[in-house]
């Protein structure tokens, strides 16, 4: 029987955090509030973090159950409202809060890699469920000198839904630009990034330290961290 040639992949969705930085802080409330006084002076009342709190959870529990996100600056927005002020410039207030925050720390053997893949000819596109803006996202990659390894980066924080929402990956299909199957999906989320990719046609790849999960479809390839990715892809396209 003659052997069906396999089909090669031409593109990496990668994800973030976990997968090539460890997790940036998220700002809690009483920062949030710490550095919107130091940007807007006394007009931020004190009971500002108390309203932001109550804000965020209720968008989690509106949010969650659809895969959605809710902007940090629509946030923002209610949080201001609900505590009796009006900000002129949310989304501007976002970018300055996560400006003023750190943002992850890129894993250096991580950045090694891409920058290897993406020489080597791949499309590579950043993938992840964040509340950074892109402009903040797209800083800490260039630190890491590793922004220009990606042609996209497709992010919750712009889409307003979170992985596994299927307009996620409709989103990370559109912009790599090619079949699906061409497109191999990497990260440490089992049901966000080997699961979900798979359902929707692309392959994927789990970052698992701890070796293969029970159960996992024997379709998800699996590696310790993000640099075994290379000797993976040889792997793939040898059979």
């Amino acid at each position: 029987m003659r052997k069906t040639k396999p089909v090669k992949v031409t593109a990496l969705a990668v994800d973030f955090g976990g997968t090539v930085a460890c997790p940036g802080p998220s700002p809690d409330a009483a920062t949030v509030a710490w550095i919107l006084r130091e940007l807007s002076g006394p007009v931020i009342p004190d009971g500002f973090a108390t309203a932001f709190e109550e804000v965020v959870r209720r968008a989690r529990i509106a949010d969650q159950p659809r895969h959605e996100q809710t902007s940090f600056a629509e946030l923002l927005r209610l949080a201001a409202l609900e505590s009796g002020v009006r900000l002129d410039d949310p989304v501007a207030l976002a970018q300055s809060v996560f400006t003023t925050l750190p943002d992850a720390d890129i894993d250096p053997m991580a950045a090694h890699t891409l920058r290897n893949l993406y020489e080597a000819g791949l499309v590579c596109l950043l993938a992840c469920d964040t509340q950074r803006p892109e402009s903040v996202r797209r800083a800490t990659l260039r630190r890491a000198r590793i922004e220009d390894c990606f042609e996209v980066l497709v992010l919750s924080s712009t889409l307003g839904v979170r992985k596994p929402h299927p307009w996620f990956y409709a989103a990370v299909i559109e912009a790599a630009g090619c079949p699906p199957q061409e497109i191999l999906f990497v990260g440490d989320t089992q049901a966000k990034d080997a699961v979900g990719p798979l359902a929707h046609g692309m392959r994927a790849v789990l970052i698992s330290p701890d070796g293969r999960p029970s159960g996992l479809d024997p379709r998800i390839g699996v590696i310790a961290h993000l640099s075994e990715l290379p000797a993976y892809l040889e792997s793939l396209h040898a059979h």
